[in-house]
């Protein structure tokens, strides 16, 4: 379908609604990351965190917000909690005082080797080739630029 041609059907459909698969398959697959991460008491969004900071150490907040698209009123209370569990501390950046320096401690340092038991346990649950879980992830980042180009922000979409 091209642009203003009109879907078939009944356009306000809930079954039609592409905002309402994104939201019951990101729901479905991040419940199964659930169980993997508790042991290592990260949530998802923690684990996300983890993520940008195993492959980019030491980041600023303001860098480390603009990789997980992430407000500071939201990336705050997920750093403040990581620093509780030990996986990371927070100091003026030598270089800025103005800016916090995120850095890994060796705890979290050494979580990275029980979190790479993660993506594959995920393909296995998914039970979906990884060919095809490759492309679905370049469409989703086609469809996050598309909707970044309309206007959109990352943090627009949840508010109420």
């Amino acid at each position: 379908m091209t642009s203003g041609t009109p879907l078939p059907g009944n356009p306000l459909s809930l079954e039609q609604q592409v905002c309402f698969a994104l939201a019951i398959a990101s729901r479905s697959v991040i419940g199964l990351y659930r169980p993997l991460l508790q042991p290592m008491g990260l949530t998802h969004p923690q684990y996300l965190v983890m993520l940008a900071l195993w492959e980019n150490e030491p980041l600023s907040v303001k860098e480390l917000g603009r990789l997980l698209q992430l407000d500071p009123g939201t990336l705050s209370p997920l750093l403040k909690r990581l620093e509780a569990l030990g996986y990371l501390e927070r100091r003026r950046d030598a270089r800025d005082e103005r800016a916090l320096a995120v850095r890994l401690t060796p705890a979290g340092r050494d979580l990275r080797a029980r979190a790479e038991e993660i993506p594959p346990a995920i393909v296995e649950r998914l039970g979906l080739p990884l060919q095809e879980l490759q492309d679905l992830h370049r469409a989703l980042t086609r469809v996050i630029a598309a909707a970044r180009a309309a206007g959109a922000s990352p943090a627009e979409g949840d508010r109420t």
